[in-house]
């Protein structure tokens, strides 16, 4: 069963019940990583370094470097 099947069962149960029907799959995706990736920052200014950057600063600082 994946994710579309188990939100028609919860549908429909909903509506057995007169209750509002759930959100479908996926409505809030954007603003849960959203939500990660601002606790992520957060932490990182916590632990006393920049919140922007991350990984994909990472990288390109090491590619900006060039051989050693």
């Amino acid at each position: 069963m994946n994710a579309m099947h188990q939100h028609l069962f919860d549908a429909y149960r909903a509506a057995q019940h007169g209750e509002p029907t759930p959100p479908p799959p996926g409505t809030h995706d954007v603003a849960t990583l959203r939500a990660v990736r601002d606790h992520r920052r957060f932490r990182r200014v916590l632990a006393g370094r920049p919140a922007r950057g991350g990984l994909l600063a990472a990288v390109t600082r090491r590619l900006g470097q060039g051989p050693s």
